[in-house]
Order: C-alpha cells, then structure tokens, then sequence
C-alpha cells in the first residue's frame, strides 16, 4: 500500500536486489561519509517534507539520526510482490548487519549504522518496521478499523519508539504516549492519501467502517461527498482524535525531553481540524492544498535555528547550504 510516501528504487525500506551482494562484500570497513548524511537528507525533505521540518526542531545531538531514521521509514512503491520481497529481505539482513557493526554500503544504512551506535538503538522497533511493511505488500483494504491501528502502532509508534530514544528518553508514560500518537498519525496519513488513492482506483479505508455506513469502494473512487461517505472519514477521523486525547493525558508524566518527538501532533491536528471544518468531506478541495501550517512551521525554524549559519557538524552545514531551498520545496498541492 501507498500508506507512506513514494520513493525511487533504492531508497528508505528498499534497494535493488541485484546489489545486494556486491554491497554485503563492501560492508566490512565500512564508514559513514558526507555523501550519506545528504543522501538522508535529501530523501526525507522530498518525500517527507513534515517529518523533515519536524527533525530540523530537534536538539542537534538528535537531528541527524531523527533524519537517517525518517529516511529508513520513507516507503517504497513496487509493481511486484516478489521485488518487494527481496527489498524487505535486504533490510532485514541489513539491520541483521548494523547491529554486528558491518553495515552495507547503502547511505541510509550506513547512516542508520550511526545512529544506532550513538544512541544504542532498540533492534526490535527497526525489525518491527520491517516485518509490518513485508505484510502489507497484499496491497489490499484494511479489514477494520483495528487493522490500521495495528499497522500503524507496527511502523508509526515505532518510528516515535525510536525518536525517543535518540533524544534519550527511555520512559513508559512517554512509550504510551508514543503509542498514540503513532496510531493517530497512522490513520490521519490513511485518510490523507484517500483522495490520492481514489484516483488510481484503490481504496485502504476500513472495510468494517464502510460496511456499517453502506459506502461502497465506487463512492470513494468516484470522490463522493454523499453523506454515507463522510459518516466513514467522521468514524476514522474520530478515532484518531481519541488517540491524541489519550496522548495527551500521559502529558504531565511524560519528561519534558520527550516533547520534541511529539512534534508531529500539530500536523495531525491540524488536519483533523480543517476535516471537520468542511464536514468530514475528505475530498474537499481545500484539503488538497499545501498545508498552510508548514509556512508557520518553516518560518518558527529559520528563527530557531539560526546557529545553523555557524554550522557545529557536517550535517548542519549540509542544511544550512541550501537553507533557502529547503524551506521552499514542496509547494504544489498535496496529493
């Protein structure tokens, strides 16, 4: 499914299978160079731009491996299972590889490498990614509205699992809030991409929800705005809500460290918001226009990390370079 965003072959939760081997022989010495932390760079502000915004907010000790990490969740289009399949293996002997301290000379893996080693990394999120993409290849509807928390608790929380701990937060209250919050961005990113989907004829909203308010996978196709359609996205959105609520009742408990890999929330918010404002009509033209939250977002960035002129590290230079041009990307309208 087409739940994440798009990348060309080789990128994030991907790599050519034919590579594989001759990446495995370079991967004994293998160092982490300037090249990689662009690489990830690049990957995650033309495919992820939110999330690319939302790293460059986080304490400098956490931005570059918040970036290699969002670069490894950036996901992957195949037109064929098996390719797919052989990429999901890739990534699992790769991860398999980091942690022995020999990762393959792939830049999101060599700078995954990296984070890894300075933060002490938890395996298993990283699998746990992996595992859930691999299954998702059926590219088929979710089967109820549980489904979509779960995959999106598998690959979203887990995301946030990681973040925390490049921030050093290793907490329950902030784990639960995490969990939330990756369900909830999980299901607004499914109800984002419905119009998206709905033009290339494939529909991934719960089919339990659907079945209950009578919407057939033609309304969706057609961009309905008839009522049964905006009862399914009200139910969807809603569900979302309750787990930003839940989020932030964890809020008192949760270290303040924690709070930068909640950034995300505002976005989610934001969204909810502007859904309910036009009626739950997830078709609404006003929805598919560049997030206007991103112009408040960019500008809070240029005025907080002005210390980027002066660059500390080669990823802060890298950023710096292009400053403009990073906060200029992405202006069409979202799709």
């Amino acid at each position: 499914m087409l739940l994440g965003h798009a990348v060309p072959n080789g990128a994030g939760l991907a790599h050519s299978p034919t590579a594989v081997t001759s990446l495995r022989a370079a991967a004994s010495s293998r160092e982490e160079t300037p090249h990689d932390e662009k690489y990830c760079l690049d990957l995650v502000r033309s495919r992820d731009y939110e999330g690319f915004l939302c790293s460059l907010l986080l304490p400098a000790a956490a931005r570059r491996s918040s970036l290699a990490l969002r670069a490894f969740n950036v996901k992957d289009s195949v037109s064929q299972k098996t390719a797919g399949l052989m990429r999901m293996q890739f990534w699992k002997n790769a991860v398999e590889d980091i942690f022995r301290d020999g990762p393959p000379a792939q830049p999101v893996a060599t700078e995954l490498w990296r984070a890894v080693k300075k933060h002490g990394l938890t395996k298993r999120w990283l699998m746990r990614i992996i595992a859930e993409r691999e299954k998702d290849m059926e590219d088929k509807a979710y089967r109820s509205l549980q489904e979509l928390e779960s995959y999106s608790e598998n690959t979203q929380s887990s995301l946030l699992y990681l973040l925390l701990e490049c921030l050093g937060v290793r907490d329950i209250q902030a784990d639960h809030a995490a969990s939330h919050v990756g369900k909830a961005q999980g299901i607004v990113t499914c109800l984002r991409a419905t119009p998206y989907h709905s033009r290339r004829r494939k529909v991934y909203l719960p089919m339990d929800i659907c079945m209950l308010h009578g919407a057939s996978q033609e309304d969706f196709i057609r961009g309905s705005g008839e009522q049964r359609v905006r009862d399914v996205v009200y139910d969807v959105a809603s569900q979302a809500h309750v787990h930003l609520q839940h989020a932030r009742s964890f809020g008192k408990n949760v270290p303040a460290t924690a709070t930068p890999a909640f950034l995300y929330t505002v976005a989610l918010e934001d969204y909810l918001q502007r859904v309910r404002k036009v009626h739950f009509d997830a078709f609404h033209p006003s929805l598919q226009k560049r997030n206007p939250l991103l112009s408040v977002m960019e500008d809070y960035v240029l005025m907080s990390c002005g210390s980027f002129r002066t660059p500390a590290s080669s990823c802060e230079g890298l950023i710096s370079k292009d400053w403009r041009r990073d906060l200029n990307v992405a202006k069409e309208p979202l799709s």
